[in-house]
């Protein structure tokens, strides 16, 4: 059944002459949002056309987002669109797969009447040199012709069994093709094979082009990210990437692609309250139910269509949670060929330069392993959160998922330093009690970090401590460091102190940290190591 919809719903839309000629309209912009997709396709046409017909286009849009537009000297007029169902598929790739497993049955299917010939054959022979064959054993037959006859049955026999086991090979390897085209097809295979014609009634006073949009869901994009440290020149490199795919059925080929932050799948409805309304029920006698809450009703009723929803398609187009307060777009300087079988394509947009302070960070009470640190200025722009994958001088370290800070330095991690080697060692550590009258318990806790470079060139080490915080007036905490940290407070981080040396070739340093803990006998104190 054909579903027309009319905008402008005028009597004369429905009188199109059935002989108008289609035009190509190709894909020749697309703008990829997180989980959707604005694609505009574009048409020629002369001055003093009055109609544009553009047919092949694919039905996974929804009607209302068609928007058509011109160049200055046309106005566009009433706008038909039919849907029109065909046996075979919009999409090349697809048909060209569907052909090829088509024609892999067919030869299944003729391998098939091969082997039914030579089961024939099997079977005729079976019954002629059965004992039970009467016939043949009162014919006189002498030693020669008896020869010639078993000659010529083995014979038989053997092409039968030759054949029957050629045709079970040749079709296993059939069956194995046609799994990987199958394979291939549900990648690239669309949704529906309907196609959908755009028919717009217009005035072209000059020669221009008419633009056609719609929104398609099953496409989008995803930031990535790459940072490579190169330590001979204290420098980071980030390079913008974008994860893109789509599989709306349409082949994208050589388009013009721009990349937005902003989410049109999300609600557009502000949040209002309802009344909130209180009430109250007397008691009931007992074995009488209750009226059911109101609420649970009410969520019941929102709950329920949810049960009913198909199961959502197998493909997920890449999506992000973008933050900011205003959309970014970004803008692919190179046409792209994007195809339509939901397979990622990894495009790159930019790469910042930035000078790099390094150091290597280490926190003993938590593990020796010193990492490797190059602290950044925040380059200008907007920063959604994306995998990021480390490179240090041109070696592959790792990858994360990174939400970058929206402070002004970014501190990137790049692995491990082999070169510096962290030791904690406890130097003294007691427990106690003081106090005549009023016994309170003590402990100390008295520790060494020890530090040594291996580097053949000075490194900057940052050296971070947690030192007890006492949240009770009950609980006394004193703490003694040498030398004293660089900074009492890190990164605004309660008791958490940093000491920032240079350490030079082949030098070792030693920080001591002692904590003595005071709190009463009785009760519970937390945090205790």
């Amino acid at each position: 059944m054909h579903r027309i919809f009319l905008y402008l719903p005028l009597l004369s839309a429905m009188l199109v002459p059935a002989f108008a000629t289609a035009q190509s309209a190709p894909v020749t912009a697309v703008t990829l949002y997180p989980g959707s997709a604005t694609v505009v396709r574009s048409a020629r046409v002369e001055a003093g056309a009055t109609r544009l017909v553009v047919a092949e286009l694919t039905t996974q849009f929804p009607v209302q987002t068609l928007r058509v537009e011109g160049d200055p000297g046309i106005r566009i007029g009433q706008i038909v669109t039919q849907d029109a169902s065909r046996t075979e598929s919009a999409n090349a790739t697809q048909a060209a797969l569907e052909a090829s497993i088509q024609a892999l049955r067919d030869q299944s299917a003729a391998l098939d009447a091969q082997a039914g010939a030579a089961d024939i054959v099997k079977g005729y022979l079976e019954r002629a040199t059965s004992d039970n064959g009467k016939e043949h054993a009162r014919m006189p037959m002498d030693g020669k012709s008896l020869a010639s006859t078993v000659t010529a049955l083995s014979q038989a026999a053997a092409d039968a069994l030759t054949r029957k086991h050629q045709v079970a090979l040749q079709k296993r390897e059939i069956g194995k093709k046609i799994q990987a085209l199958q394979r291939d097809l549900a990648r690239v295979q669309s949704q529906s094979r309907d196609l959908r014609t755009v028919t717009i009634q217009l005035t072209a006073e000059r020669a221009g082009d008419v633009r056609i949009s719609y929104q398609l869901n099953s496409a989008g994009w995803r930031p990535a990210y790459r940072a490579e440290l190169d330590s001979a020149h204290s420098t980071v490199s980030i390079d913008r990437l974008a994860q893109v795919s789509q599989k709306t059925g349409e082949d994208w080929r050589g388009v013009r692609l721009a990349l937005s932050t902003a989410q049109p799948r999300q609600s557009l409805s502000a949040a209002t309250p309802q009344p909130w309304l209180v009430g109250y029920d007397p008691p009931r006698p007992s074995g009488e139910l209750a009226p059911p809450n109101a609420l649970a009703k009410s969520a019941a009723m929102q709950s329920a269509p949810m049960k009913d929803r198909g199961r959502e398609a197998e493909y997920e187009p890449p999506t992000f949670q973008a933050d900011g307060t205003f959309a970014t777009e970004f803008v692919v300087s190179t046409p792209v060929t994007l195809p339509a079988d939901g397979r990622e394509v990894l495009l790159p947009l930019a790469r910042e330069t930035l000078a790099a302070r390094q150091r290597v960070q280490v926190s003993p009470r938590l593990s020796t392993t010193a990492m490797v640190m190059a602290v950044v200025d925040k380059p200008a722009g907007v920063w959604p959160g994306g995998s990021l994958q480390l490179y240090r001088d041109g070696s592959y370290v790792g990858a994360l998922p990174w939400l970058p800070d929206a402070g002004a330095k970014w501190a990137l991690s790049f692995g491990r330093d082999e070169l510096l080697q962290v030791r904690l060692s406890p130097v003294k550590g007691d427990s106690g009690s003081t106090g005549l009258f009023d016994k309170r318990n003590v402990r100390r806790i008295s520790d060494r970090i020890t530090l040594r470079s291996s580097h053949a060139t000075p490194v900057e080490v940052l050296v971070l401590e947690a030192a007890p915080v006492s949240t009770s007036d009950e609980v006394k905490v004193q703490t003694v460091f040498s030398p004293q940290p660089t900074q009492d407070t890190w990164e605004q981080r309660r008791g958490v102190v940093a000491w920032v040396r240079m350490l030079a070739p082949q030098e070792t340093a030693a920080i001591d940290v002692a904590y003595e803990l005071e709190y009463p006998k009785e009760g519970s104190v937390t945090g205790l190591p």
